[in-house]
């Protein structure tokens, strides 16, 4: 995954690549399409377990 991120004083490319070629996504019976808060959408991107991260189970990363 590529990102392009500009940050007032210009634009750097953030890459992530992926241990076994894909996201960890929900199962077939679930919707396709997922609302994402910016907690868990940073937690998908880090590889941590992004369907558990609530405020009582925080994740810091270091």
């Amino acid at each position: 995954m590529k990102v392009l991120v500009y940050d007032g004083l210009g634009v750097w490319l953030a890459a992530r690549r992926l241990n076994k070629g894909r996201f960890v996504w929900t199962n077939g019976e679930q919707a396709i399409a997922l609302p994402l808060n910016p907690e868990q959408l940073r937690a998908l991107v880090a590889g941590l377990p992004w369907r558990t991260l609530t405020p009582d189970h925080a994740i810091t990363v270091l």
